[in-house]
């Protein structure tokens, strides 16, 4: 469960990265992608969120951070 929320976090923090990465990109390419690679882990963590929720019992698992 611990290497599940280890993930998690790890899939938050990436999606933060890339949406300030492409809040900073002058390109608009760069930008496009950035903001389609933040969305795309945005929704991998939600579905590691839900697994973890499943296996938990609960929809979010008492001891994870709020979401950003």
């Amino acid at each position: 469960m611990k290497d599940m929320q280890a993930q998690l976090e790890k899939l938050r923090r990436d999606a933060a990265e890339c949406a300030l990465s492409r809040d900073l990109a002058t390109d608009s390419k760069k930008r496009e992608l950035l903001a389609r690679l933040a969305e795309h882990l945005a929704v991998l963590a939600s579905a590691v969120e839900q697994a973890i929720g499943e296996r938990t019992g609960s929809e979010i698992a008492a001891d994870l951070p709020p979401r950003p």
